[in-house]
């Protein structure tokens, strides 16, 4: 009886096997997003909207970074109480500004009111950028500074929600093909490809997590994509997600991998190695230099 068992196991285990032989051998690609033939150069230097060079999500930050000739600029988006779309990473003002509140509570002219750069600091000590004019940007002021300029624009808010105003804005300044769009929120995500489909979007974090589980269990072409792009730090709770792995997977979907947010030259250069499609990076200074541009 055991010995049946066990030949009977092996039979299911053989067939298991080539079953999912079968299943990576004949992926399904999806097609390559026009968003991506802007670029002749890997990988992409992201520029981060981190704070480690510049005030974070301020129009400064983003003409430098467009001063250094990165492939793409990132920023985080959320909405006014009177409808204007700006560019701030948390919902409130505080860590940022020199102001308190709610970004959703105030009006446009109220968060322009605020220092942007009055919390920027390089040493706790100092803070060269209070009293510069620095102020919370409004996205339509970024897409007339840089027209067509390739960028990745999170959305932060779920509720309101700013598809609507915000897939307006993108046609409006004839964007379609130039931006990425992201976003933790599966809510966030789900109503802007509802009223923008066209338009590059990341993999939420649900759907990172449905793909990086069936990667694990060998069915990554089994996954569901309505995104054009992982985007990922190389690990969560201890568990690796950026692998050759992860990435083999990915690109046979025909998927790009972002990693985020990698400031060290060491990691940057490890990164390079292994092949990832981009790296978000607030010292784009540092990744520029080691890639030689």
């Amino acid at each position: 009886m055991l010995k049946k068992l066990k030949k009977f196991l092996l039979w299911f285990l053989g067939i298991l096997i080539l079953l999912l032989l079968g299943l990576n051998l004949f992926t399904n690609p999806i097609p390559e997003h026009p968003f991506y033939r802007q670029f002749d150069r890997y990988p992409l230097v992201i520029a981060h909207a981190g704070s480690e060079l510049y005030p974070t999500d301020t129009l400064y930050a983003l003409e430098r970074y467009a001063d250094m000739n990165v492939d793409i600029l990132e920023m985080d988006i959320h909405m006014t109480q009177d409808g204007v779309i700006v560019l701030l990473h948390d919902h409130t003002v505080d860590r940022t500004t020199n102001g308190t509140g709610d970004i959703r509570e105030m009006t446009f002219s109220q968060a322009q009111a605020l220092d942007a750069g009055y919390n920027w600091t390089d040493d706790g000590e100092t803070f060269p950028f209070r009293g510069q004019g620095i102020t919370i940007p409004a996205l339509e002021q970024i897409f007339q500074t840089f027209p067509g300029y390739p960028m990745i624009i999170e959305i932060k808010q779920s509720e309101p929600s700013l598809a609507k105003p915000f897939c307006d804005l993108i046609k409006e300044y004839g964007m379609e093909q130039k931006l990425i769009v992201p976003s933790f929120r599966s809510k966030a995500m789900g109503d802007f490809r509802q009223i923008c489909p066209g338009v590059a979007t990341a993999a939420s974090e649900d759907e990172v997590r449905d793909f990086v589980i069936r990667n694990f269990l060998f069915l990554s072409t089994t996954a569901n994509l309505n995104y054009v792009a992982l985007q990922v730090p190389e690990s969560r709770d201890g568990i690796p997600i950026v692998t050759r792995w992860l990435l083999w997977a990915a690109q046979r979907r025909n998927l790009q991998v972002h990693i985020w947010t990698i400031n060290q030259p060491e990691e940057m250069l490890r990164f390079i190695d292994m092949g990832v499609d981009g790296i978000m990076t607030d010292r784009t200074d540092l990744l520029m230099d080691l890639l030689g541009r």
